[in-house]
């Protein structure tokens, strides 16, 4: 298994008469996630930040709350939420995996 060192990867295709598609990949424990509420125009927002990117989501337009950023953010929790649990459920299979054996024959 390869083991790459931190890193962000973002990418910016272009194509004729095609919209303009960006792509963010955060590879990176120097990640940081945090939300909160804009006040001069109250609306929720989420972003991740690294030391090479920024990335914001926030309601549709930057207007009022909708039923389809209710959803969206709905999808975002539980993804989050099965992210987590993928997470711990490897950490403590690979935790359990560099244990030495121990010898339990007497």
């Amino acid at each position: 298994m390869s083991n790459l060192g931190p890193y962000t990867y973002v990418t910016l295709s272009m194509g004729p008469d095609e919209a303009p598609h960006l792509g963010v990949s955060f590879y990176t424990p120097r990640l940081r996630v945090s939300s909160g509420l804009l006040f001069s125009n109250p609306r929720p927002f989420l972003e991740f930040t690294s030391q090479e990117a920024h990335v914001r989501i926030s309601t549709t337009g930057a207007g009022a709350v909708t039923d389809a950023d209710l959803a969206t953010a709905r999808e975002i929790f539980n993804a989050a939420a099965r992210y987590l649990a993928d997470c711990e459920r490897l950490h403590i299979d690979q935790s359990a995996a560099d244990k030495p054996a121990t010898d339990t024959a007497a």
